[in-house]
This record gives C-alpha cells, structure tokens and sequence, in this order.
C-alpha cells in the first residue's frame, strides 16, 4: 500500500477508536445521570444531525483548502468533544459533548475525498473499503473493548472521555508529521457551501447521485436503529455487563474488518458491483431481523443477588455463535453495498466536486442516522426487538431502490477499468 494511504489508515483508524470507545458506556452514564434510555438514544440523533449539517460544509473546504486542513481541524474539535465528555455530569452536557463530536466530523468525508483523489475508478471501492471500511471495523474490534475495560478498571466515564483526548492528540501529531496533502489542484475560486440543508436537498435534483444519496440514507437508517439499540438488548434481555458488551463489539468489529478490508476486492471479481448492491441489502436486512431471536440458552436462568439484580455470569460458546450469525451477514452486507456506493458516487463526481459530493453521501448518510436513532428510542420502548424488525423491514424498500436504479440509472464501469482478476 502507498505511504500516504497506510498514513490515512492509521489516522482514521485512531480517530473512530476513539469514537468506539464510547459505544458500550453509554447506557451506564444514562444511569449515572438520571437519564432514561430514550434521551440517551437521542443524544446519538443530535449528534447524527451535526454531521448531517457539517459534512457538505467540511466536503467544500477540502476543495477548496485540501483534505489535510480538514482531517486537522475535525481532530482537535473531537479532542475537546471528549474533554467535555469526561467531565459531563448531566443530560446538558452529554449533549454539549456529542453536538462537538458531529461538528468535529469532517475526517471521514475527507478521507473518502483522499482515496478518490490517489486511486483510479477501478479501485476505488476496494481501496474505500480498506482504507475506511476496514479501519472503522478494527477499531470497533478495539474500541468498545477497551472502553469498556477502561470503564470498569481505570476512572469510569471520565477515564474514556481523557484516553479519547489523547488519542487524537497523538491523531493530531500523526497529521501534522506524516500525512501529506492529496489534493493538487486546489480550487480557490470554489465557493465553501455555508446552506448544508439546502444545498443537500437541492442535490437531489443531480441526476448523477440522486438514487445513490436515497438508496444510502435508507440503508443508514434501517442500520442505524441496530447501532443504538443492540448495547442496550445485549445488556438489559442478555444480562450483559460493559466487558461483555466490549467482548461482543469487538468480535463484529473483526467482522466488519474482514469483510471491508479483506473481502470487498473478492466480492468485486467474484460477482461484480450489480449483484453487490442486490446482495448488500438483502444479507443487511435479514441479519437485523435475526438479532432479537437469538435464544437465551444459559442467560435464560440468570442467578439474582439479593438486591434483585441478576449476578455476573460468563459469556457461553453457545450464544456468542448464535449472536454472531446475524453480525456475520450485517458484515458481509455492509461490504457489498457501502463501498459500492461510493465508489459510484466517486466516479460521477469531477474531480473538484469529490469532497463536497462525498461530504453531501455522509449528509444524507447522518440524516438517516438521525431517523433510525429516533425511530428506535419510540420502538424500544415498546417491544425490544421492534427496532430490529423493522429495520430489516426497511432494507427492502432499499433493495427495491436498488433494482429501480440497476435498470434505470446505473452505467457501469468502463471493461478496460474494471480490476483485474
């Protein structure tokens, strides 16, 4: 791999472990503040809503100014996010935290904007897959784990939040000392694009992205009601505690790095991009159904302490399969349809529109994570595997976007650009 692209895996490796670190924490800071399950799953909505708003203004800037500014920029407002996090102390702050967090998200567009601007077409969702893709699921195969331990051995919430904070600075350090500029031709003349609402909607009108930019907020949406509900099914109908929850993050992040790191050039040649994108939502859809049925096995007769709260008991092979089944086709789902969306998405884009078109995909991407999130605090409540069901139930309204647009829309890759067996 390039020097520079090894670079960008390690910085955005860094950036989303400490992203990671917080995911199976936050149901024990709801319980520490007082907060109910439903404003804490919302705290996840507000945060999606700041990178839906910051994502196309972050995607002009790196035209205009380059990715390396942005990259640098997004660290350190994620350094001071994870300050505030660490201190936090009430609902008020949690949500002070994560609206800086969103505003300080400008690294993964940019580094989508990085791969497009050194690879050619023919690569690009298989190096997207292993430079974004494969980074993001290492680091769930570290991060919630060592949040997790951080949080039971070393200081609780306010020792996460200050690892995190290091984290970037040692992020920061990387950027500034090792990740040179991709971007050669700068555009100073372009125009940083201060409307995100309006300017995202009104891409829609672009018939070169418009069925991708749907097709992708309906698969984040319906993945997105699994990502904020499953710590809390895992925890409160498995009677998991935080080391366990990190212990099964960590196994679907290796997942997810296998099949975005290692697969996606496999899938490519084997099937091609058309039958990717039929197969992603289908595999997506029936793994999120099959989330709530995994079965109990021993966790169906926990021993309860005298307080009336269920005791620690380890982890059996059995259930750690039975709930690997449904991540394993999410995984393998997720490595057929994201990269090839994107990559789409890169090679109708000019090469000095890649940042904001990119950023305008993680708009769109972040406004399904604000639904998916609210859609799963209203279903939780009522039934905790409704988020799931219908989640899965929703990936075929995808799949039917997807058929709409193979027969409609799509142009393939050119035969002399497409990657060599």
């Amino acid at each position: 791999m390039d020097r520079r692209l090894a670079t960008l895996w390690l910085t955005i490796f860094i950036d989303l472990l400490g992203f990671t670190l917080f995911i199976p924490v936050m149901p024990y800071f709801g319980e520490r503040v007082g907060a109910s399950d439903l404003v804490v799953i919302m705290s996840s909505a507000v945060f999606s809503a700041m990178v839906f708003l910051c994502s196309p203004v972050w995607g002009s800037i790196s035209d205009r100014y380059g990715r390396r500014p942005v990259i640098m920029s997004s660290v350190v407002i994620s350094a001071l996010s994870y300050l505030v996090f660490a201190y936090a102390d009430s609902v008020f702050w949690l949500f002070v935290s994560r609206i800086l967090t969103g505003v300080g998200s400008g690294n993964i567009a940019a580094a989508q904007a990085y791969v497009s601007d050194m690879t050619e077409p023919r690569d690009r969702a298989r190096r997207i897959g292993l430079i974004v893709g494969a980074s993001f699921g290492i680091a769930f195969a570290f991060g919630p784990f060592i949040g997790g331990y951080i949080f039971h051995h070393h200081g609780g919430i306010r020792g996460v939040g200050l690892f995190a904070m290091a984290l970037c600075a040692l992020n920061l350090l990387g950027v500034v000392f090792a990740l040179p500029e991709s971007l050669g031709g700068r555009d100073h003349a372009r125009r940083i694009n201060f409307k995100p609402i309006a300017s995202t909607f009104a891409s829609l009108r672009d018939l070169r992205f418009r069925d991708i930019f749907i097709i992708g907020f309906v698969y984040i949406t319906a993945f997105s009601m699994m990502n904020v509900s499953i710590a809390f099914l895992w925890q409160q109908r498995y009677h998991l505690d935080v080391d366990q929850v990190g212990f099964l993050f960590s196994i679907v992040g290796v997942l997810s790095a296998i099949s975005q790191g290692a697969l996606v050039g496999l899938f490519q040649r084997w099937w091609g991009e058309r039958k990717m994108m039929v197969r992603g939502p289908i595999l997506v859809g029936t793994g999120l159904v099959l989330i709530p049925f995994v079965p109990l096995g021993l966790r169906a007769s926990m021993p309860m302490g005298p307080d009336g709260q269920p005791l620690h008991q380890a982890l059996d092979q059995l259930f750690v399969l039975y709930s690997m089944v449904p991540m394993i086709l999410i995984s393998v789902g997720n490595a057929c349809l994201n990269p090839s969306l994107i990559s789409i998405l890169s090679r109708q884009a000019d090469p000095h529109e890649q940042g904001e078109v990119l950023g305008q995909n993680m708009g769109f991407g972040s406004l399904g994570r604000v639904l998916g999130p609210m859609l799963s605090g209203l279903l939780y409540p009522l039934g905790k595997g409704l988020p799931f069901v219908v989640g899965g139930t929703i990936m075929l309204g995808a799949l039917t976007l997807v058929f709409r647009y193979l027969r409609t829309g799509y142009k393939a890759l050119d035969p002399a650009s497409r990657p060599a067996d």
